[in-house]
């Protein structure tokens, strides 16, 4: 079937005819909940899927609203489902923004997998799942999808850093901080995207204020793998001229020299 289900950003299914994609409204919650569901966990067995959705009702209820629920379905999108052999399935091609970020993910971790090879979807670049839902299923899988793609955005910063591509790799490292404002490892993403290209100034404003952030937010200095990172790579201020690499700290320097 030639239909999209979107679960980033909010919950959307969209069909595909010769002419535009056109999306499909009015679907009842119960519906939603089905279709989400689905879209998250592949193929399940009727029993599963009945004891998920409706935990907290008889079993024999827990079937008869899921049996509704197909039912609705089949009427508001004819094919989108596929019951077959116990199981319940979305229907064979039908797209799924959260397997598209998944696979994407997948491929960036994988470092057998070339990185001009990585097209970045937008599913990777989209909002938290399902928002406002607060089903113990949802927040497992919201939680896990966000771990996958800020680990995933930051070991893509890398590789892109690695390709020279560096304007690519800055955005990655944002995007991963952009999920987790305190995250040190995507703040620490950034530092070495601007450090590779030599923008020692970028750098050390990052760390700055990622560092006055932590203080602030938790009370604690950044760990010793940040500070590492920018002690390398320490700007100095000289009288007269610009800011310019330091020595590493307990470096021995000679009178006279920048570093004295």
């Amino acid at each position: 079937m030639n239909a999209r289900v979107s679960l980033l950003d909010g919950f959307r299914v969209s069909v595909d005819d010769a002419r535009a994609e056109t999306t499909v409204g009015g679907l009842p919650h119960g519906v939603q909940r089905l279709i989400a569901h689905l879209g998250l966990s592949g193929r399940p067995a009727r029993g599963a899927v009945a004891g998920q959705l409706w935990p907290e009702v008889p079993e024999s209820h827990a079937h008869g609203s899921l049996r509704s629920a197909l039912w609705r379905v089949q009427k508001a999108v004819p094919g989108l489902v596929d019951v077959s052999g116990g199981a319940v399935a979305l229907a064979r091609g039908v797209r799924v923004d959260v397997r598209e970020l998944v696979d994407w993910a997948r491929a960036v971790l994988d470092p057998g997998t070339r990185v001009e090879r990585i097209a970045t979807p937008a599913a990777a670049l989209a909002g938290e799942l399902l928002p406002g839902w607060y089903d113990d299923w949802v927040l497992l899988e919201r939680e896990r999808l966000r771990q996958l793609r800020m680990h995933a955005l930051e070991v893509l910063a890398d590789r892109l850093v690695l390709a020279g591509r560096y304007g690519e790799a800055v955005q990655a490292a944002y995007e991963a901080a952009r999920d987790e404002p305190l995250r040190e490892s995507a703040h620490r993403a950034i530092v070495r995207v601007h450090l590779a290209e030599g923008n020692l100034a970028e750098a050390m404003r990052a760390y700055t204020t990622f560092r006055d952030a932590l203080a602030r937010e938790l009370g604690v200095p950044p760990t010793r793998q940040m500070e590492d990172l920018v002690s390398r790579w320490q700007v100095r201020v000289v009288v007269g001229g610009p800011g310019v690499p330091g020595p590493r700290p307990g470096a021995r320097t000679t009178a006279g020299a920048p570093g004295a």
